[in-house]
């Protein structure tokens, strides 16, 4: 499943900008360069690797978007355990390549993943994302859940949208 935007697509920046699902082992290595990028190299949030548990389970979706059919932002998404008869989901692990953030992919990368569990039967999304996002998610239609909490070592806002 493929979305390719352009100039008339809503909140997009660029034509030729495209947001899919991982397809092949090289675009999972595609995905995990782009977050080691942002998270390791340049935020220092994760000494050698952000990789965790989530990125060997079979059952997260890993999203990549690309700008002129390379590969420039990411995001993964995955069910959580069922709460109170809730279909929730939670995002996480947005990046976009410091070069090319002013193609503004943020927004078309997180309602990619927004409809994608929305399309897999999810009632609600939630993600954790640093304090300078939080005005960007807002914009996309998420509410603040809660205080703030640390997250290696840096303060995160917890994010919820409906999905119904």
């Amino acid at each position: 499943m493929g979305v390719f935007l352009s100039r008339s697509s809503p909140d997009v920046g660029a034509p030729g900008q495209a947001c899919r699902l991982v397809a092949s082992p090289g675009e999972l290595e595609q995905h995990a360069r782009i977050r080691r990028a942002v998270f390791v190299e340049e935020q220092h949030l994760f000494e050698h690797s952000d990789q965790d548990e989530f990125d060997r389970d079979p059952t997260v979706r890993h999203v990549v978007a690309y700008a002129q059919h390379v590969p420039v932002g990411t995001v993964r998404l995955y069910r959580l355990p069922e709460a109170g008869g809730e279909v929730l989901w939670k995002g996480d692990r947005l990046a976009v390549l410091r070069e090319y953030r002013h193609l503004r992919l943020g927004g078309p990368l997180v309602k990619y993943a927004v409809a994608t569990a929305a399309a897999a039967g999810g009632d609600r999304m939630i993600a954790f994302v640093q304090l300078a996002n939080v005005l960007f998610f807002r914009r996309l239609g998420w509410t603040p859940v809660g205080e703030p909490a640390p997250y290696v070592g840096v303060p995160h806002q917890q994010m919820s949208i409906d999905l119904t």
